[in-house]
């Protein structure tokens, strides 16, 4: 299997975290997203949307979008709730790291670290949201130990991806006890090294 992703991406380091957590061969081929190296004609025949990480599976067929090659990647393994209810609790996690975290969290690190904005340039409503989902896994976090329940599941892995960085992104993590509990956790649990 080919993994091909930008390691500065959280969204390509899920597909990372996952195959070394279940010790799945694959070969990283690194893609410099930054100077168009998704935008090749020869990436474009893997992925038409030109975004990585785009993964080809060992008999040829292509995978894109972090959260799919991620499901599809640990189905079978302890990674997924063998009960259904707390595996539609993981997807339900998935689905929201994408449309209410991701854009917001990720997004301002990108705009500091990668475009060298200070804090104060950012976004006013990118950072507003982007402490609101914060807010929301704190509470969650306060009274669950992980995502979907006691046991790391893929909503933690999609989650601790951008959550272990934000305060790259201009956000106070001293004020979230339990979200930096569980970051521990999940490195720990995930073999990762920990964040600063």
């Amino acid at each position: 299997m080919k993994v091909h992703g930008d390691k500065n991406s959280g969204n390509c380091l899920k597909v990372k975290f996952v195959c070394d957590r279940l010790a799945l061969p694959y070969e990283w081929i690194e893609v410099d997203t930054r100077n168009g190296g998704s935008r090749t004609p020869e990436f474009l025949k893997l992925n038409p949307w030109g975004q990585v990480p785009t993964v080809v599976l060992d008999d040829g067929r292509t995978l894109a979008q972090s959260n799919a090659i991620i499901r599809y990647l640990a189905r079978g393994s302890d990674l997924i709730p063998p009960d259904a209810y707390l595996a539609a609790k993981m997807d339900e996690w998935l689905f929201w790291e994408q449309y209410s975290h991701e854009p917001y969290v990720a997004v301002c690190r990108f705009h500091m670290v990668y475009l060298g904005k200070p804090a104060s340039a950012l976004d006013e409503n990118l950072v507003k949201r982007g402490a609101a989902a914060l807010d929301h896994l704190e509470r969650h976090l306060g009274q669950s130990r992980f995502m979907a329940g006691d046991v790391v599941t893929l909503a933690d892995v999609a989650l601790v991806a951008y959550t272990r960085l934000a305060h790259e992104g201009g956000f106070d993590m001293t004020r979230y006890g339990a979200i930096r509990r569980w970051i521990g956790e999940t490195e720990n649990n995930l073999g990762l090294a920990p964040i600063g």
